[in-house]
């Protein structure tokens, strides 16, 4: 989650880590779910959710 952070500060009005249990890791960017471990059954690659965020953010401009 540092790496959200370092990268899009700027971006960011505010960033909450919701736990959860069952082995559910969804992020979720304004009500637009971008990643579901639940859905792909498969945990994120290293730089996987910043290029998400990232791209999220592109077509959001």
């Amino acid at each position: 989650m540092a790496e959200l952070l370092k990268e899009f500060e700027p971006d960011l009005e505010s960033f909450t880590l919701v736990p959860s249990d069952g082995g559910k890791f969804e992020i979720t960017v304004n009500n637009r779910l971008l990643y579901s471990k639940l859905e792909t059954r498969r945990h994120v690659e290293p730089g996987e959710v910043a290029g998400l965020v990232r791209r999220f953010i592109e077509e959001a401009a």
